[in-house]
């Protein structure tokens, strides 16, 4: 039998302001706390009029992941090595920027014209020291292609990693779960988690609890080490699962740089200025 993990803390989010101006809701202190996740982002919901929403122009990474997964709205991204596409609901935009990549993700034409719910999630994963400088690539996952499973009651898009006996296509780095979960009231999900990730539930509407401890629409449950994860919900709920490996490495980060020491921090930005960036 295995071990169940239990909620270890709770981290409250608050609302900044990224991009262009969009707000974010993002748990305190995160990139602290839980490796190998450095940001999580959820961007939104919300109402925008027409000619009124708002996205991140053109800027550099290096050194990690970006990956954008919508909900509601519609964004367009668009790389120095010559990427575009469009994402819409559902779909995933896994983005390795390696040594360095520039892009830009922003609202469509349709939605600047017509304006609408913009509602979705960027998280960043850390890479390891060997893989920092590696090429940069795009994975763009539609929501056809993103894999569902429902049973019981329970809803789960599988962006990376395995639920209910469903794996995701994405190709990560690193070992990385992520799963997208509505819940009915009065259901529970029993998910598996290899015993050396990290595992991590943030939850955006509604209530689950785990091991009887309750967690709450904006809170961000770091949870103890074990090999499974059983979650209730009595009136129904929307979170995400996220896992990771600890990643054991010192981390030095400057706004879109993440390295492992001050000078490659600096040689990131020297690069970056010099144009030698993809």
């Amino acid at each position: 039998m295995g071990i169940s993990r239990t909620v270890k803390t709770i981290v409250p989010t608050h609302t900044v302001t990224e991009g262009g101006g969009f707000k974010v809701r993002r748990p305190a202190a995160m990139g602290s706390l839980m490796s190998p996740f450095l940001l999580l982002d959820e961007m939104g919901p919300a109402n925008y009029g027409p000619g009124e929403a708002v996205g991140a122009p053109w800027h550099p990474h290096r050194g990690f992941e970006t990956v954008t997964y919508m909900l509601s709205g519609e964004m367009e991204h668009e790389d120095s090595v010559g990427s575009k596409g469009v994402i819409t609901p559902g779909d995933v935009q896994w983005m390795t920027a390696g040594k360095g990549i520039i892009h830009s993700e922003m609202p469509t034409k349709k939605m600047m014209d017509e304006g609408g719910l913009m509602h979705g999630f960027q998280i960043w994963v850390n890479l390891p020291a060997k893989d920092k400088m590696m090429n940069p690539r795009y994975q763009d996952i539609s929501s056809e292609h993103s894999p569902i499973v429902e049973k019981d009651g329970v809803w789960a898009r599988v962006v990376a990693g395995e639920c209910m006996g469903v794996e995701s296509s994405i190709d990560t780095v690193i070992p990385i779960t992520y799963i997208h979960v509505k819940m009915t009231p009065d259901t529970a999900l029993h998910k598996s988690l290899d015993v050396d990730l990290n595992g991590m539930l943030y939850v955006f509407g509604g209530e689950i609890s785990v091991s009887g401890k309750a967690v709450k629409d904006g809170k961000l449950a770091l949870l103890s080490p074990g090999s499974e994860v059983i979650i209730h919900s009595k009136k129904g709920a929307e979170f995400l699962i996220l896992a990771g490996p600890e990643i054991n490495e010192p981390i030095a980060r400057y706004g879109p740089f993440v390295m492992n020491t001050r000078e490659e921090i600096k040689q990131a930005i020297d690069d970056y200025q010099r144009g030698i960036f993809a």
